[in-house]
């Protein structure tokens, strides 16, 4: 098992890449803290990885509201006392919101900015010392391919994916001698409730139906499963990463090859 005995916290882990992650995580033996908005997926989350032999703590918790990330933070610390692997995944997409610039709402903007990159930079803030302390730790950011190009009607969700990469790059150079590594995963089109919206959209805009969308969006024709991120996460907590540090990893199948 690679992620024995380490602690793990995912935030955004009821559904998606989240879940998958935290589901990865588990049968690799990773104790876990896992966030999220809905009650009954965490219990059942904690349910199934409990039955793996681990130990799973369930934060119900919107990340939104003022003081969330403290009481999340102090609640996985009292259970583990101390966290290995970081994982901010919780994020929302522009779907619903999708327009230009000019007729954006300021509103959105600060909410969508506030969830996708400030939360992310506050639980690292909140990591990094016990990690530095212990010259070890591992910090993953859910980005985006979104995040090296930009987006048609979501500049929000771009510059928030922007920002998060750039945050992370930081923190990757700041914590280098530290045994610290600091990586993001950059998900393409992903299976997830988040992106439902946003293929409606795309299929409109193009003319097309939602499945004649979905299977030329890629060039390998479908869409990213979560347990596909998943994988590549297990990887970067894992200590055979412990050289890598600064990265931003396309899973994509191809649709950006940089």
């Amino acid at each position: 098992m690679k992620l024995k005995g380490q602690s793990a916290l995912v935030t955004g882990a009821s559904r998606g890449i989240g879940e998958a992650i935290a589901r990865a995580f588990a049968r690799e033996g990773a104790h876990l803290a896992i966030t999220g908005r809905s009650r009954p997926e965490l219990e059942r989350l904690q349910k199934e990885f409990s039955g793996l032999g681990v130990r799973c703590e369930s934060i119900v918790a919107d990340l939104t509201e003022n003081g969330a990330v403290e009481q999340v933070w102090k609640q996985a610390i009292e259970t583990f006392r101390h966290i290995h692997i970081l994982v901010n995944n919780a994020g929302v997409g522009s779907s619903g919101n999708l327009k230009p610039v000019a007729d954006y709402d300021d509103d959105f903007w600060e909410r969508l900015l506030y969830l996708n990159l400030t939360v992310p930079y506050l639980f690292s803030k909140k990591a990094l010392p016990s990690m530095i302390e212990r010259n070890h730790g591992r910090i993953l950011m859910t980005a985006s391919v979104i995040g090296k190009i930009g987006m048609l009607h979501g500049a929000a969700y771009a510059a928030s994916k922007h920002g998060l990469l750039g945050l992370m790059r930081t923190l990757a150079i700041e914590t280098a001698k530290q045994g610290i590594t600091v990586n993001a995963i950059c998900p393409g089109p992903v299976r997830t409730e988040m992106i439902k919206l946003r293929i409606e959209h795309e299929a409109k805009r193009l003319g097309k139906s939602v499945s004649e969308f979905e299977s030329t969006w890629t060039p390998i024709g479908r869409l990213i499963e979560p347990h596909e991120v998943a994988g590549l996460a297990v990887y970067l907590a894992s200590p055979e990463a412990s050289a890598v540090t600064g990265q931003a990893f396309n899973i994509d199948g191809g649709f950006l090859m940089v």
